[in-house]
């Protein structure tokens, strides 16, 4: 200070050392409000925390409330429920007990004409007694009767077990009888098929190899061409020549196979699939009606009529399901099957 006195003794008046005081002082000066303001922010955080704390416990006791509260609300629903069904409930007591009250009333009545009966009643009891010995007297009777049906049933009982033993029996020689008819069958169509086939060989020798003939299966077949021209019925002198040859074949069978198998030669006519032009309304008449010149020509020639049967197909069975000339020719046939009756 001394030195600044003489420093300012030597150069005047010197302001800087006031300056640095002052200067110095409000550096003090907002050092301590500084340090102020930090405590009093201190503190003030605190007793902020303090209060999220305590919003937070709050809002949770908000929550609990506001369950509570929705808690109530539905019980009170419930109850209000229950209060209109125990009303209506009430309402619908009452309407029975209005309605009970006045059956308890003609009941009372009801009493009193039943109590007039009842008198009635014991009158005409009094006479059902006397009844009631002569119903009895009959109910012994019918107990009679009931016995003797009861008799009546165990002897029908023992019958018909007699009938469902010569049921049972009847049927075994029933199933014997089918076996031995099978195998007699069986055997008929084993001879059936040897006297096919001597008689197919023999219609084969009679008639020759000839190139419009075969055997196919169990059928023997001619061309139609050999016995009728286009679109007729009418049998040509050829084909008489050649059936009188089947005739003679036929005949001599029917000397051959033994009088027990039933069997009959099938005449089977049949056409190509175009539809047929001239006096005949469809291939149909057509086919039946030259099986039925066949079979009435064999008649004149010998053969039984019995011993016959002729079948029109017509164009429904080919055996060429082809287009060509030469598949309508086989199929336009006439065919010989010898067959069970």
């Amino acid at each position: 200070m001394a030195i600044a006195r003489i420093r300012r003794g030597e150069s005047g008046m010197n302001y800087w050392p006031g300056f640095v005081d002052a200067l110095s002082t409000l550096i003090l000066s907002i050092i301590f409000l500084l340090s102020v303001f930090v405590v009093v922010q201190f503190y003030l955080q605190q007793e902020v925390q303090g209060k999220d704390t305590a919003l937070q416990k709050l809002n949770v006791q908000i929550a609990q409330l506001t369950d509570i509260l929705s808690m109530e609300k539905a019980g009170k629903a419930n109850l209000e429920k229950q209060l209109g069904a125990l009303q209506a409930t009430l309402a619908s007591t009452q309407g029975e007990r209005d309605k009970f009250k006045g059956l308890y009333e003609g009941a009372a009545a009801s009493a009193a004409t039943a109590q007039g009966k009842v008198s009635e009643l014991s009158g005409q009891l009094e006479s059902e007694k006397g009844i009631s010995a002569k119903a009895q007297a009959e109910v012994e009777t019918l107990n009679e009767q009931i016995a003797a049906l009861r008799q009546q049933l165990v002897a029908l009982n023992s019958a018909l077990d007699v009938a469902a033993t010569k049921e049972t029996q009847s049927e075994q020689r029933i199933s014997e009888l089918g076996q031995r008819l099978n195998v007699a069958l069986a055997q008929h169509v084993q001879e059936l098929s040897s006297y096919r086939s001597d008689f197919f060989g023999k219609l084969r020798e009679v008639l020759g190899n000839r190139p419009d003939m075969r055997i196919e299966g169990d059928r023997f077949v001619l061309q139609s061409e050999v016995f009728f021209d286009t679109g007729r019925a009418d049998l040509k002198l050829e084909g008489r020549d050649e059936l009188d040859k089947v005739a003679s074949a036929v005949v001599g069978l029917e000397g051959q196979i033994p009088a027990d198998i039933p069997w009959v030669l099938r005449v089977d006519g049949h056409t190509d699939v175009r539809p047929i032009i001239g006096q005949f309304k469809s291939n149909w008449d057509l086919s039946a009606a030259r099986a039925i010149s066949v079979v009435q020509y064999l008649i004149s020639k010998g053969v039984k009529p019995s011993r016959l049967v002729a079948a029109g197909f017509g164009e429904f069975q080919p055996i060429d399901p082809g287009t060509t000339e030469d598949a309508y020719r086989r199929n336009r046939r006439i065919e010989f099957k010898l067959t069970e009756r």
